[in-house]
């Protein structure tokens, strides 16, 4: 089991390089960029899972979880930019 510290640091890494790779200004917090790095690592591994790429109880991988970060981010922006 992964300690609270590296959650949240690779969270950091992951949701910085989906912001760097993402076209567009994302105005995004540290916090809210940790918890799309981390909720990308969730939605890459469900996702793995479902498509039988993992085992039940693997996680993602570095380029798994920056992709479904990516995802998260542009959900976000269709959900923000909605009147």
């Amino acid at each position: 089991m992964m300690s609270f510290l590296g959650i949240v640091l690779i969270g950091l890494v992951v949701g910085l390089l989906a912001r760097a790779i993402k076209p567009g200004d994302d105005k995004l917090g540290w916090l809210t960029t940790i918890l799309l790095g981390i909720a990308g690592s969730f939605v890459a591994t469900y996702v793995g899972v479902a498509m039988h790429w993992y085992q039940q109880g693997e996680t993602a991988g570095w380029i798994a979880s920056v992709v479904g970060a990516i995802v998260l981010l542009v959900l976000y922006d269709l959900l923000r930019r909605k009147p």
